[in-house]
C-alpha cells in the first residue's frame, strides 16, 4: 500500500477512536481496565501479534492499538484509559499494545499502581536488524534525515539527558527519546530489568520476534496459553510492517552486533534461555 494511503488511513483511524473516546467519557460509562499489555519492543512484531490476538473471540481489542497512556498520555487521566477498553464486567479480556511502554522510564511504575495484576507480552529481536528497522521506519514518516551510520553515532547527542528528566519527570515527552532511540531500544535486559521492580517474573511473557515470523500460529496459541484462553486451529496471519528496505552495510552490522553483545548475553542470562543472536 502506498505510505501516503496507509498514514492517512491510520489518521483517519485515530481520529475516530479519538471520538470514540469523547463520546464514551460523555455518556460516563464504567469501563474495564486491561488486563494485559504487549509493552516492546518496537520493530518486533507487536502489530502483528496484537492483530492476532484481536482476532480471538475471547478478546476485547482497544478503541486503538496504541493507547500511549502510561507514556505519552498519562496526564490524560484514568477516566480517558478506561474509555479505550470493554464495558466493566463484559466477558472478555481487555489488552492495549504500546511499545513505547518498555523503553519509557516512568512506565512501569505508573502501570503498577493502575493495573498491578497485568500480565506483560514483551517481543524481542535481533537488535542489529531491529535498529535498522526502527531508522527506515523514522526515514519513511521523514522525521529522519541521516544516514544509518550517522543517526546511530548522533544518538548520545540527539537523546542527550532526556531519559533522566524524563525518569525525574521534569518534562512530559521527549520526541528524541521516542524516535531516534536506535540503540537504547535494543538494550533490552536493561528494560526488562525495570520493569521486573514493579512485576513479579511470572507475570511476564518474553517472545522471539524471529519465532513469531517463522511460525505465528504457534507463537500466538503460547501467547494464548499463557493469558488461560482457548487455542485457535487458525487465524488471519498476515505479517504487518513488511517494508523492503536496502541492506544494511556488512560493516555496519558487525560493528553493530559487537555493540549488542553484552547487552544480549545480559538478556539471555536474564530469561534463562539462549536467543540465537
Amino acid at each position: 500500500m502506498n505510505p501516503t494511503l496507509t498514514r492517512t488511513l491510520r489518521w483517519l483511524g485515530l481520529l475516530e477512536a479519538g471520538r470514540r473516546v469523547e463520546l464514551r467519557l460523555r455518556l460516563r460509562e464504567a469501563r474495564a481496565l486491561p488486563d494485559a499489555m504487549i509493552i516492546g519492543a518496537m520493530k518486533c512484531g507487536t502489530s502483528s501479534l496484537h492483530n492476532y490476538l484481536a482476532q480471538h473471540p475471547q478478546v476485547i481489542p482497544p478503541l486503538r492499538k496504541e493507547v500511549h497512556f502510561f507514556d505519552v498520555n498519562y496526564g490524560r487521566g484514568e477516566s480517558w484509559y478506561r474509555a479505550n477498553f470493554g464495558r466493566a464486567g463484559e466477558p472478555g479480556l481487555n489488552f492495549e499494545s504500546s511499545p513505547y511502554y518498555l523503553y519509557h522510564p516512568l512506565a512501569p511504575e505508573r502501570a503498577s499502581r493502575m493495573v498491578p495484576q497485568a500480565r506483560l507480552i514483551v517481543l524481542v529481536r535481533d537488535p542489529v536488524r531491529r535498529a535498522y528497522s526502527h531508522y527506515w521506519h523514522e526515514r519513511d514518516k521523514g522525521r529522519e534525515k541521516l544516514s544509518f551510520e550517522d543517526a546511530v553515532a548522533a544518538e548520545p547527542d540527539r537523546l542527550g539527558i532526556d531519559e533522566e528528566r524524563l525518569a525525574r519527570g521534569e518534562i512530559e515527552r521527549s520526541a528524541a527519546h521516542q524516535r531516534f532511540s536506535y540503540l537504547g531500544r535494543g538494550r533490552y535486559a536493561e528494560q526488562i530489568e525495570r520493569w521486573l521492580r514493579f512485576y513479579p517474573r511470572e507475570r511476564l511473557l518474553c517472545l522471539r520476534f524471529e519465532d513469531l515470523a517463522a511460525d505465528p500460529l504457534a507463537v500466538l496459541n503460547q501467547s494464548l496459553a499463557w493469558l488461560d484462553l482457548p487455542a485457535v486451529a487458525s487465524a488471519r496471519l498476515e505479517a504487518r510492517n513488511t517494508r523492503k528496505y536496502p541492506p544494511i552495510t556488512p560493516w555496519t552490522a558487525e560493528r553493530l552486533k559487537l555493540y549488542f553483545e553484552p547487552h544480549n548475553r545480559a538478556l539471555e542470562a536474564l530469561l534463562g534461555r539462549p536467543l540465537g543472536w
